[in-house]
Order: C-alpha cells, then sequence, then structure tokens
C-alpha cells in the first residue's frame, strides 16, 4: 500500500498530525477524536491495492470501479457512506501548444476525504500545502479539502484558457498575415487548435452540473455553510466555459476566413493562368493560320510579310497585357 500512498494524515483542529500506519488504526482514531478527519492520497492504484480501503472506508462498489477505471466525464455522486467526485484537472504543455486532461477522484465522508489520481499533474501537493497553512479553513473538515481541490482545478482551467487565447492570437495572425505560409499546413495547425480547445471543453463543461449543485443545494456529507464558496468557484467555471466557448467560435471563424483566403488566392491564379494563356493563343492563333500547307494564301508574296506578322502579334500581346494588368488579373 505504500507504493501507492502520497501522503496520510490526521487532521485535528484544522492541524496535521501524523497518524497510525496502519489504515484500520488511523480511521479509528480520526472517527474517536473531536472535530478531526483522516486524508488519505493515493495515486493509479491497482484493484487489489485499492480493495483494503474500500472496504476500510466502506466505499460503494460503483464508485470504487469508476475510481479505478478511470476515463470517467466529471461528475458527483451521492452514496449511503460517502460522497464521490470525479474532476479533470488539465495541463498545457508550451512546447507542443497540446492540453492533456488527467482525472481526480474524490471520496468525501464525515471524517474522511479519499482522494485517487490519475496522470501527471499534481495539484493535490499544493493543495495540501496550501490548506495546511490555513488551518483556520481546515477546522470544517473533509468540505474544506472538497472546496480546495475544486478551486484549484477551476482557477487552473482560466489559466490554461488564457494560454490558449494567447496561442489563438499568434494563429490569427499567422492566418491574415500578407504572405499566409503553407495553406495546408495553416489548416493543419487550426484543426490541431480546435482538437485542444474539445479536450479542455470535455474536462470544463461536464462540471457545470456538480458545481451548481454545490453551490445551489443541499448535499449529503458537505458543510450546508459551504454553498457561498462553492458558488464562488462555479462563476469562475462558468468564467472558464465562456472563455472556451469564445475559443471555439473564434478558431471556426479563424478556419473559414483562412478557407475563403485559399479560394481568393485559386482565384487569382486562375486568372493569371488565364491572362498568360490568352496572350499565348493570339500568336499561336496567326502561326497556325499561316503554317497551314495551302499555295493561295494572302501575303505569302510580300516581302514585309514577316516581320509584319510579328509585329502585329507583338502589338495585340502587349495590348491584351495592359488590359489584363489594368483590371488586376495580372
Amino acid at each position: 500500500m505504500r507504493a501507492v500512498i502520497v501522503d496520510c494524515a490526521i487532521y485535528r483542529e484544522g492541524r496535521r498530525t501524523e497518524g497510525p500506519d496502519d489504515l484500520s488504526d488511523a480511521l479509528a482514531e480520526a472517527r474517536a477524536a473531536k472535530n478531526a478527519f483522516l486524508w488519505i492520497g493515493l495515486y493509479e492504484p491497482s484493484e487489489q491495492e485499492f480493495e483494503r480501503v474500500s472496504s476500510e472506508f466502506g466505499l460503494h462498489p460503483l464508485a470504487v470501479e469508476d475510481a479505478l477505471k478511470a476515463h470517467q466525464r466529471p461528475k458527483l455522486e451521492v452514496y449511503d457512506d460517502s460522497l464521490f467526485m470525479v474532476l479533470k484537472p488539465v495541463s498545457y504543455e508550451a512546447e507542443t501548444d497540446t492540453v492533456s486532461a488527467d482525472e481526480l477522484m474524490l471520496f468525501v465522508g464525515n471524517c474522511f476525504v479519499v482522494t485517487v489520481r490519475h496522470g501527471e499533474s499534481q495539484p493535490l501537493r499544493a493543495v495540501r500545502q496550501r490548506l495546511e497553512a490555513e488551518p483556520h479553513v481546515l477546522r470544517h473538515g473533509p468540505t474544506a479539502v472538497l472546496y480546495a481541490v475544486c478551486d484549484t482545478v477551476v482557477d487552473h482551467y482560466i489559466e490554461v484558457a488564457g494560454e490558449l487565447q494567447e496561442d489563438l492570437e499568434e494563429t490569427e495572425e499567422a492566418v491574415f498575415e500578407p504572405m499566409g505560409g503553407d495553406p495546408r499546413n495553416t489548416a493543419s495547425k487550426i484543426y490541431n487548435f480546435k482538437r485542444q480547445v474539445l479536450e479542455f471543453r470535455r474536462a470544463t463543461g461536464p462540471l457545470v452540473a456538480p458545481m451548481t449543485r454545490l453551490a445551489s443545494a443541499s448535499v449529503p456529507f458537505v458543510d450546508e455553510h459551504s454553498q457561498l464558496f462553492f458558488r464562488d468557484v462555479n462563476d469562475h467555471l462558468t468564467r472558464a466555459n465562456e472563455q472556451v466557448d469564445g475559443l471555439d467560435r473564434l478558431l471556426s471563424d479563424v478556419l473559414s476566413a483562412h478557407l475563403a483566403q485559399v479560394g481568393v488566392r485559386q482565384n487569382d491564379d486562375m486568372r493569371k493562368i488565364s491572362a498568360w494563356a490568352a496572350m499565348a493563343a493570339v500568336p499561336t492563333l496567326v502561326a497556325g493560320i499561316y503554317g497551314m500547307n495551302f499555295d493561295h494564301m494572302p501575303e505569302l508574296r510580300f516581302g514585309w510579310g514577316y516581320p509584319a506578322v510579328i509585329l502585329l502579334m507583338a502589338m495585340v500581346v502587349f495590348g491584351l497585357f495592359r488590359l489584363f494588368k489594368r483590371r488586376g488579373w495580372l
């Protein structure tokens, strides 16, 4: 078990105290003490490793199955002995411009909190350090942990949304610059960007319903006086979702503008090709006529016929060139 337990401590009156190594003894001590709770953090436990924890804390089998398999949508479930919540912390890789989402599960009971983390992000370390520095917050028990975790995850959503906004501005500049670069490469970047926004939306969108429930209704195992704090988290989540929606709409507009620019460039190319083809058709026509093998043709015996025809073709081609240039075809 020590391989998957990231941290385990009993908090009395908001202050950390190291509990017994045995989970049963630690849980019994937390239940026996007044205003105390046990917080245990696990990292990607296997079914066998999590079996003892689930049996000791009386966790519901359906919630245990979700915590082990991961790949869950953000949600909030209330069972007889605990509350189960799924969050999806997101991280942004600036080097690759990618958004990745991990998973964080919380089991909240009357005197315990069990967190199960899947992925590389480590939001709980900062949350635990912050709460341990604020014992007056930790005195509120497991509800304080639930609030702090939700607040940290949602605040990071806003940070990631800001970084995506900066990337979007760079993409807009690349699309609307005079020499737009390779159209295929630009389109590929835009589609990849939309995939990152979609990954972000999968983390923020489904969380609205659970946060609204925590902010507006009485939820078992959650302090009834904490609704105001969850309301603040819900406001931040709404802001993050609005940013995501704005990014998605702007990306669609940028993609449409890029495709329109590609169409305009293709039309310009076709006009240029048509103009050059028209200018080439005139000498081809004249040369084709006088290249026919007939004995009786006008001007065949004329001494200045050859230079006159060359001059005529040059004048016509020059006239067409001036015409197409004036109309913007060349």
